[in-house]
């Protein structure tokens, strides 16, 4: 079972099964989130999720997709663990885990992202994912 924490330890996660979809994001809330030129995520059923350690604190706005999305943070060291939002089926939908906190870099080694969302927004020196399905924003839910 996959584990993950934020960047001070106070907040664990983990899941279980097959992801249901990976991706990087290229959208300008990603990379705000991330603080990278975009975010990778590996996205599972809410039934799969659990926070184990801690209690995130929680920001909700309108993203860039005109849908509300919810990001969950730890409240002491600032890292974004995971976001919900009405475009993966709400806060009973999917979690979006961001990859960056998984523990074992094995994990990730067997998670290549299957698409790119918002990639025409994708800086022009990142190339595109070989392999990876190019989508102009985000899926229709």
């Amino acid at each position: 079972m996959p584990t993950g924490s934020c960047f001070c330890g106070n907040i664990k996660v983990e899941y279980s099964g097959d992801p249901a979809m990976t991706a990087l994001c290229h959208c300008a809330d990603c990379r705000k989130i991330s603080g990278g030129n975009y975010s990778n995520n590996i996205v599972v059923p809410s039934a799969n999720f659990k926070v184990t350690q801690g209690t995130p604190k929680e920001i909700t706005k309108t993203a860039d997709s005109g849908k509300s999305i919810t990001s969950c943070f730890c409240p002491d060291c600032g890292t974004t663990l995971f976001r919900y939002g009405d475009s993966f089926g709400g806060i009973d939908g999917m979690r979006i885990i961001k990859a960056g906190i998984l523990d074992d870099v094995n994990v990730l080694n067997q998670t290549k992202p299957g698409a790119e969302l918002f990639a025409p927004e994708r800086v022009k020196w990142v190339a595109p994912l070989e392999g990876a399905g190019q989508i102009d924003a985000m899926p229709p839910s």
